[in-house]
């Protein structure tokens, strides 16, 4: 049996798309020609890898097996076209998922100064659900991610390097901003201004809210913490943001900070990889960046693979 790598990437394309018609565009051949090499490789394999209705191409069992295999395999093929061409011009690319926080507080911060360096480097950074990180890399559709919190990573290699909390942000003069410490139920009758429903954070924190019994009362919701910010400084309500954001913020607007006795409202930052060994140069240098990163905000790298929860 033999596999070659146009008809893996033609593949990996339709199962993305998911339509055969989408899935030649992206690969730059016919639509023609893009379903007879599939039926060719079924008829390698001796397995249907896709299920063909008017409504598009869904993978079987089979198919997504050959899906995360082939993932694998052609990131491992971008990655050595990118080891080679990386010594003399710092060219390459990479696919980073991470978590709301990571997104839009931690990655500016430590990409500002890596990228400036490395001018023909690209990433494509963009935002999932913790889970939806984990099993992105494990089945190779990004090199690495940026998660929070404890969860179950498998054979993933993790490398936690910073830790923030979560805290509550009030205008000054509320019934909640003079407290030294605040509960989940504390904050069940009052509204709050958070992000849109589809940000990870926004998600976690209704779930939270939910294994007590309650339902977060949100009055708005807006696409950052600044505007998170600026809407509880006059007064729209209250809301839940990194304590690392609720500081910066504090410099330039009135508000006050009150620490959640909760424990989710830490969140011990990770790096996850499938192997640290087999990412490309420009890999390995961002994941030294962003244990620098912990180390200079003083929490230490460390590195094992979970196996649970």
């Amino acid at each position: 049996m033999s596999l070659n790598l146009i008809d893996l990437r033609l593949f990996v394309h339709i199962s993305e798309a998911p339509s055969l018609t989408q899935g030649a565009r992206r690969a730059h051949i016919s639509t023609a020609a893009a379903s007879a090499r599939i039926q060719q490789l079924e008829a390698r394999l001796g397995k249907q890898l896709f299920y063909r209705s008017t409504r598009g191409m869904e993978t079987t069992r089979a198919g997504q097996r050959l899906l995360t295999h082939a993932r694998r395999v052609l990131r491992q093929v971008d990655h050595l076209v990118e080891d080679m061409s990386e010594a003399e011009d710092q060219s390459g690319h990479l696919r980073i998922l991470a978590n709301t926080t990571a997104v839009t507080e931690l990655m500016p911060a430590v990409l500002s100064d890596f990228l400036a360096g490395r001018p023909r480097l690209t990433i494509d950074l963009r935002e999932r659900l913790n889970h939806d990180i984990v099993q992105g890399v494990a089945q190779g559709s990004a090199d690495m991610g940026i998660v929070a919190g404890p969860l179950g990573t498998g054979e993933l290699e993790r490398f936690h390097f910073s830790t923030d909390r979560l805290v509550l942000i009030t205008p000054p003069g509320h019934l909640l901003a003079d407290r030294q410490c605040i509960t989940p139920t504390d904050m069940i009758d009052h509204y709050h201004v958070g992000l849109h429903d589809s940000s990870s954070l926004m998600q976690f924190l209704q779930s939270r809210f939910q294994d007590i019994g309650a339902v977060l009362k949100l009055r708005i919701q807006v696409s950052s913490f600044e505007a998170i910010c600026r809407l509880v400084a006059t007064g729209v309500g209250i809301g839940v943001i990194p304590e690392s954001a609720a500081h910066r913020h504090c410099q330039l607007m009135a508000l006050s900070v009150v620490p959640i006795d909760a424990p989710w409202a830490v969140r011990e930052r990770s790096v996850v990889v499938r192997d640290a060994t087999a990412l490309p140069g420009g890999g390995l240098a961002l994941l030294e960046a962003l244990k620098d990163y912990g180390r200079r905000t003083g929490a230490p790298a460390t590195a094992s693979a979970d196996a649970g929860a």
